[in-house]
């Protein structure tokens, strides 16, 4: 996976809560047996219902930053909810977290993590600068330093720190355990308990 650091791109606003993953990549869709083909279905039922939908919105045409309210990814566990994102083009969603309520659930955010979708928590009163900027504004994500830039704003966000070095670095789960390549080898070297013959 491409590492992240510092990325600058157009914002989608999305600002409702609790948004589960049904919602972003409806259950009949999950039959498929690839891993791509999902960008064209995020949000697609909702992409009927609501004419208006804000990610069909002319501003939001080649937005890489999805903001979304609170709550963004509960429900059903769906890594392809995390693949639709990507494949619709999102390098980064940006959430708002309360103080009874999380950004995201617990498992659309390792889903994130292991497939390289950046997730970003703001408390209210920065989230609600980035929403202000409106549909298609540009802004800037800073990864290693852990802020957001908007109109030359600086707004802080906190990350778990593995997450944070797994993201920066590329590496899905996989690549987390070959870090530890050279250390695993000599292990193998020096295990000598007994193993059943095959």
């Amino acid at each position: 996976m491409p590492g992240f650091t510092v990325a600058s791109g157009k914002i989608a606003i999305y600002s409702q809560d609790h948004v589960d993953t049904d919602r972003i990549i409806p259950a009949r869709f999950l039959t498929m047996v690839t891993k791509s083909g999902y960008g064209e279905l995020l949000f697609a039922d909702v992409r009927k219902q609501e004419s208006c939908f804000p990610l069909d919105q002319p501003e939001a045409e080649g937005a890489s930053i999805l903001v979304t309210g609170t709550n963004f990814g509960c429900g059903s566990s769906r890594e392809h909810a995390v693949w639709a994102i990507q494949q619709a083009g999102f390098i980064a969603v940006i959430a708002r977290v309360d103080p009874d309520s999380p950004g995201y659930s617990d498992i659309f955010r390792q889903n994130s993590a292991n497939c390289g979708l950046l997730l970003v928590e703001l408390p209210a009163e920065s989230h609600n600068k980035i929403t202000a900027l409106g549909q298609g504004a540009t802004i800037t994500i800073d990864l290693p330093n852990q802020k957001v830039i908007a109109n030359s704003e600086e707004l802080p966000f906190e990350i778990n720190a593995a997450t944070k070095n797994q993201l920066i670095q590329g590496l899905d789960l996989v690549g987390t355990t070959l870090v530890y390549d050279t250390e695993i080898a000599e292990f193998e070297k020096s295990w000598n308990s007994f193993a059943p013959s095959q």
